[in-house]
């Protein structure tokens, strides 16, 4: 069939939803201009990837008529001359094709060779021998590399592009609602045509600013309708996309956007853009600065309003943007997330279009995320996009399903989200422990101040669903004791923290402790774990409400595999995986993607863990946190913290020391409110902690009272409960023999923990060098 002749212009204006450059589309019930049926002259055929979908309308037999509008003071019909009589295209859905079309000649195309064609013109089937050449390794290193993907008989699954998902998304769900945000205190939506539609100009601004491909367009802002559509216009102009955390210093925005070769960054405020402007002239691919949520300070060369950068996307041809969305590969980089660098240097983690779109369905699926067709999800985007977890669950996998993803404020975690959760009501919510955490003890410090009555009610009806779920967790018939506690009591407390639609709540990035899940459990709130790393593009493991095992980590992804190499007499050993979920490798650093990828493709994650008989994971520990005594004695960390934290309910933070040393220490931090405005640990204990002080004897109530006058009764109490996690040890070996409690609970702001609340061991083993050393 000849090439296309015809471009498919649509109309632009302000949109009556409250972005400047959101599209009006012309399909009658939205937009202002009269739509028209598009002719198409003699010879020309269907652009399949331009905007041309969009603008169908069901007609007579279920056939659906191609139309757009006339751009603003052209005449209706096509805006074009015409030479011959034209014919009317006639379309079933995206999904079926076409059924006829009529040509000048009188002949037609059958539905089977005209799929036949279309397939040959997608560039993820055209080009499947190339997956698969001999040539081509499992990993690379360079930003335009290629890698051959874990296609076999587990994970047959064929490989497609982000745009191709995205554009078979339209036909399902481009009228439903995509994203949802406030604007003057009332929330406004975009639908899935309008995302797609802004997606596309925004990947033409790239162009026109100077975009090359396999370069990255980085992004340091909150979560944004600007955050979502100028990540998927970079994968559609052939870029990379690549998150910032805003908690970044300059310095470390200056070594990723150096090390990505960052062209364009966008940003969502002038403190942002002001870490930028510091470090500009070392970062020698920057071309231009995009700013999204306020106007910059003053004017300047190449920074752009997200308006003007809007605009300039009008400049570039829609022919020229769909010739590269068809060059596109499934096994190309299209992500780039940069780990925290808790153990050293962040490394760019390359994910290709088949990690992120394979990922998007079938890890999604794995949780039981429902499509749209059966239940529109409805989630809220606050985790930072700048991480795998958040990235793949809120960006990728909404555009897979049609979700509805609704932002929360910059202030979420300073505890706005809880409104936006009762203002969104999703119906599945993410959250790292830590967030799971923080309203744990909001709900206890409610509690404490509540009248004996309330108070009393709430623990018996926690206390009669905590035994149901854990004795009967699988059970839908709940004895009338559980069903009343749950009416009275639970369904109120879940309606105040906005979960009474909630059917699906995760958790993952870091552990969990054993008393936030109980607590929750008793709350009628099962947290259901996910297990992966950025390199596994997210989950490789999942829980879901039919995959559940209290404490585990979910069984493995259907079409990813595990392995446990170097299993103990316990059989706990390191965990390594393979599947379509594997990354490409890390940008630039052979070396370290060497010590990744072992020779056979597989992924050594560096954690310990162990398989029940069922399948499911039980993480251990760290490789990289394993410490090895003086002695020589092997001790995983974590399973003696979590014990001290369970058995002292005053201690916020537990971190044994003890690598090449004699025996065991370890630092205690606290329980104590945070600063409402940033979050950091203040001096007040909080009223769990209070509780326990009262019960042992003592009537502190801040950290530096207990610390400073080494209040006896607080100190005399945890020495016992450290004494009780001892003789439950497996060994002497594994016994605390030293402890101290530090005057400052761990937090971000003092680098013991990273933006996902990591702890960074070697940050604190530098931070309290002198204690540490004081106990040898």
């Amino acid at each position: 069939m000849p090439s296309p002749t015809a471009s498919w212009p649509g109309t632009w204006g302000t949109h009556r939803q409250g972005l400047p450059y959101a599209p009006r589309l012309g399909c009658g019930s939205r937009g202002d201009a009269e739509p028209c049926v598009c002719q198409l002259q003699e010879g020309e055929r269907v652009v399949w990837r331009s905007w041309a979908l969009l603008w169908l309308s069901r007609g007579d037999a279920g056939t659906r008529s191609l139309r757009f509008c006339p751009l603003p003071g052209e005449p209706s019909g096509c805006g074009r001359p015409t030479g011959t009589m034209p014919k009317v295209l006639l379309l079933r859905s995206a999904s079926s094709v076409l059924r006829t079309v009529s040509l000048t000649d009188g002949q037609t195309l059958s539905k089977e060779s005209l799929s036949r064609a279309l397939e040959l013109s997608a560039p993820e089937k055209a080009q499947d021998a190339r997956l698969h050449s001999p040539e081509e390794v499992l990993w690379t290193t360079r930003a335009d590399g290629r890698v051959r993907l874990r296609m076999d008989l587990s994970c047959p699954q064929l490989p497609y592009t982000v745009h191709r998902m995205f554009y078979e998304a339209l036909d399902k769900y481009g009228d439903l609602r995509a994203l949802g945000f406030k604007r003057q205190e009332k929330w406004e939506h975009i639908s899935y045509s309008q995302y797609y539609l802004l997606a596309r100009r925004a990947a033409k601004g790239f162009l026109k600013l100077g975009l090359e491909r396999a370069h990255s367009v980085a992004i340091l802002g909150f979560n944004a309708p600007e955050w979502f559509f100028s990540a998927v216009g970079t994968v559609f102009a052939g870029g990379i996309v690549t998150g910032i955390y805003t908690t970044s210093s300059p310095e470390a925005c200056q070594y990723i956007s150096h090390d990505c070769r960052a062209n364009i960054i966008v940003v969502d405020t002038q403190k942002q853009l002001e870490k930028i402007l510091k470090i500009w002239k070392h970062l020698p691919h920057l071309k231009a600065v995009v700013i999204y949520k306020e106007p910059p300070a003053k004017k300047m060369v190449n920074v752009y309003t997200m308006e003007e950068f809007m605009e300039l996307g009008n400049e570039v041809p829609e022919e020229a943007l769909d010739v590269i969305i068809d060059a596109q590969q499934p096994n190309q980089c299209c992500v780039l997330v940069y780990t925290s660098g808790t153990t050293g240097t962040p490394k760019g983690v390359m994910l290709s279009q088949d990690n992120i779109t394979w990922t998007a369905r079938y890890g999604s699926q794995a949780g039981d995320i429902q499509p749209a067709e059966v239940q529109q999800e409805v989630v809220v985007s606050y985790l930072p996009l700048s991480h795998i977890a958040a990235q793949i669950y809120d960006l990728w996998t909404g555009i897979q399903w049609g979700a509805q993803v609704c932002f929360a404020e910059p202030d979420a975690l300073k505890g706005s989200l809880v409104n936006t959760l009762r203002e969104v009501e999703p119906t599945s919510h993410m959250g790292v422990p830590r967030v799971w955490e923080k309203i744990m003890e909001r709900i206890q410090e409610v509690a404490a101040q509540s009248g004996f009555i309330r108070r009393k009610m709430l623990l018996w009806a926690m206390a009669v669903t905590l035994e149901q779920n854990l004795t009967c967790p699988a059970s839908d018939l709940k004895p009338f004791t559980t069903r009343l506690a749950d009416y009275l009591v639970l369904a109120k407390v879940r309606q105040a923290l906005g979960f009474a639609k909630c059917q699906k709540n995760f958790y993952g990035a870091a552990p969990m402790t054993a008393e936030t899940q109980r607590f929750f459990l008793g709350l009628n709130i099962c947290l259901y774990a996910g297990y992966g790393l950025s390199e596994t593009s997210g989950p490789h493991f999942m829980s879901s409400p039919c995959n559940y095992r209290l404490y585990s980590s979910g069984k493995v992804v259907p079409g990813c595999r595990v392995r446990l190499v170097n299993q103990d007499a316990e059989g706990i050993g390191e965990i390594c995986l393979w599947g379509r979920t594997i990354f490409m490798g890390y940008l630039n650093m052979e070396d370290k993607t060497r010590e990744a990828i072992d020779e056979d493709g597989w992924l050594h994650t560096g954690d310990t863990g162990r398989l029940d008989a069922d399948g499911f994971l039980y993480i251990t520990g760290r490789l990289k946190e394993l410490i090895v005594t003086a002695g020589g004695e092997n001790v995983p960390p974590v399973p003696i913290e979590e014990a001290v934290k369970m058995e002292l309910p005053i201690v916020s933070n537990a971190m044994l020391i003890g690598d090449q040393r004699k025996f065991l220490s370890m630092l205690l931090t606290l329980k104590c409110t945070l600063d409402p405005d940033t979050s950091d640990p203040t001096d007040n204990l909080t009223e769990q902690a209070l509780e326990f002080c009262q019960r042992v004897g003592s009537k502190a109530t801040t950290v530096s009272e207990i610390v400073g006058k080494k209040d006896e009764a607080v100190y005399q109490a945890i020495e016992e409960g450290i004494q009780r996690v001892n003789m439950n040890a497996a060994a002497r070996p594994y016994h605390i023999q030293k402890w101290a409690i530090l005057e400052r609970d761990f937090s971000i702001s003092g680098g013991e923990f990273g933006p996902t609340m990591k702890l960074k061991r070697l940050t604190v083993l530098e931070k309290y060098k002198d204690i540490i050393d004081s106990f040898y």
